[in-house]
């Protein structure tokens, strides 16, 4: 889990680098415990945000080697206990950042990969079950068919297969699991197989079933690599995939080996948002 800070970002927002700092402190500050403090009226408050510093370890997110952040911080004497300089992550991933202040593709990556770096900081056994999402945000379409509403994450960091599975992709880690068709259309899930952590999974091998009283349904690798976590929550408690197939009910996560062949027979949100609205209404036809 992510540790609660006072987060304390970069105020270059002329900047993309500092527009990613601010993206990256607001997120952590939408989940409970973490509080901002702001760069620019900490100068005019500075009595709220030393007891916001006092109550927290501080988290730094400086946009670029200048660390105004980091400066403004030492001015005010305050202790930081974690620094991220947003052009040196971006370096470390390969990731160029564009010129504009509005987060594209490769902005929005990097802040997933900064977050999911931050909820492992204290845990890096990684064939442990990960229960937190708090990395993975989903931005759902839906689509209503009789009384059924079945929703698709439109995330560009998101890949399908046609066999209804998915793949969340930051850096070169994978979470994968199904999608709403396939939870649907077995209705009651019963039971959970997953695969056995190390265990080497080719692109479209099977990676774990899941069972319900209508059939089995074998989950098909959407990527090629290494299991290097399972939801072993859903051994006991299988109806999470009913309940959300991509939050609460992802299957395992994968270490990429060979991602850029992969994508190449991967569907992205738009095609396969059309291939399930079929599918449904050939079922229902």
């Amino acid at each position: 889990m992510i540790e609660s800070y006072a987060i304390l970002p970069c105020n270059g927002l002329d900047k993309c680098a500092g527009a990613i700092s601010r993206e990256i402190a607001i997120k952590l500050c939408e989940n409970a415990g973490n509080e901002m403090i702001c760069p620019v009226f900490y100068r005019v408050a500075e009595t709220k945000y030393n007891k916001i510093a006092g109550e927290h370890p501080l988290l730094v997110i400086d946009g670029c080697p200048t660390r105004c952040a980091s400066k403004l911080a030492a001015e005010k004497s305050l202790k930081i206990s974690k620094r991220i300089t947003i052009t040196e992550e971006a370096k470390s991933h390969n990731i160029k950042l564009s010129s504009g202040l509005r987060l594209q593709e490769n902005e929005n990556t990097l802040v997933e990969l900064v977050l999911y770096e931050l909820e492992n900081a204290h845990d890096n056994a990684a064939v442990v079950s990960i229960e937190s999402n708090t990395s993975y945000h989903f931005d759902y379409e839906s689509f209503q068919n009789g009384k059924f509403i079945f929703r698709v994450p439109g995330n560009p960091q998101i890949y399908f297969n046609e066999n209804d599975c998915w793949a969340y992709v930051i850096g070169n880690r994978a979470r994968i699991g199904v999608t709403d068709f396939v939870q649907q259309n077995l209705s009651d899930i019963l039971y959970f197989t997953p695969p056995e952590i190390g265990a080497e999974i080719d692109q479209f091998g099977e990676v774990g079933e899941i069972e319900s009283s209508k059939s089995v349904f074998e989950l098909i690798s959407p990527v090629t690599g290494k299991v290097i976590s399972v939801n072993k929550t859903l051994e006991q408690k299988p109806e999470l995939i009913n309940e959300n197939p991509y939050e609460s009910g992802w299957v395992a996560e994968i270490e990429l080996t060979d991602f850029e062949s992969d994508k190449e027979l991967l569907i992205g949100f738009d095609k396969y948002f059309e291939i399930i609205k079929k599918k449904v209404e050939d079922l229902n036809g």
